[in-house]
């Protein structure tokens, strides 16, 4: 492969119950067109040593991220590219280092923002998702409480994230997910909080996965007409893990990008 005449850093996020691991296709194609590549296990996830328990926040469990931005030299400006959930962990970091970033990617991402928060947000998702089938709900406060912590089953991965992706990929998923905790109300609201200054003023780029089982092609669209992004594109057949189901096509997309931005 050529090697590209501009060089970038990425910095890839994971979704729920995923790790760092889920990159490594994408990894290996952006390296060999000379990009540098960061990929990170966000608190409790993938090998990070931290368990589900020791998380008091939605800002803990994303704490290696800002971490690792905050560490950045000062001239050091990276493409952050956050994949489902990761959306609003690239979200914080957004708020909190807007001049490290370059743009951000939001890959079928959640993408919260000063007009539009995390709560209006679940709401409406909650609306399209059917049902979480055989995945693993942990009450720690109670039956009678919401769910505390959530794990994807078999069944749920292969029909709603997984359904295009090649079955080893999904064998891969099975053997290697960690639960994720749920944070609600107003506590998580006020963590997310993003303003117009700091976080609008990194420019975004959305690339909707056509097939995406679980945050389906018309939620995507309706976060991004609630929060309009400088650019959109489509990953047409990509699944919700377009890094398994397409990742040529994702990589080309984020080497457009680095291009462009």
């Amino acid at each position: 492969m050529e090697k590209s005449e501009k060089q970038m850093h990425f910095v890839l996020v994971h979704g729920a119950c995923h790790g760092a691991w889920c990159w490594y296709k994408v990894v290996t194609l952006l390296r060999s067109k000379g990009h540098r590549v960061t990929v990170l296990d966000m608190a409790a996830a993938g090998v990070h040593p931290k368990r589900l328990e020791e998380l008091n926040s939605f800002s803990d469990y994303c704490n290696p991220l800002l971490e690792f931005i905050e560490a950045l030299p000062q001239d050091d400006r990276v493409i952050l590219v956050g994949h489902s959930l990761g959306g609003i962990c690239i979200s914080l970091a957004m708020e909190r280092f807007p001049q490290k970033i370059s743009v951000a990617v939001f890959v079928t991402a959640l993408m919260p923002g000063p007009d539009l928060d995390i709560l209006a947000i679940n709401q409406e998702h909650q609306k399209q998702l059917d049902s979480y089938m055989d995945s693993q709900l942990t009450f720690a406060n109670g039956e009678d409480e919401l769910p505390t912590s959530l794990l994807f089953g078999p069944k749920f991965l292969s029909s709603h994230l997984y359904q295009l992706s090649p079955s080893e990929d999904l064998a891969l998923a099975t053997l290697l997910m960690r639960p994720v905790g749920f944070h609600r109300g107003q506590e998580i609201q006020k963590e997310t909080a993003l303003s117009k200054e700091n976080y609008g003023s990194v420019r975004r780029v959305y690339l909707i996965c056509e097939n995406d089982n679980i945050l389906k092609q018309e939620f995507q669209k309706w976060m991004i007409e609630n929060n309009p992004s400088d650019e959109v594109k489509m990953i047409s057949g990509a699944d919700h893990m377009p890094m398994f189901s397409k990742p040529p096509e994702l990589c080309f997309c984020l080497q457009d990008i680095a291009e462009n931005y």
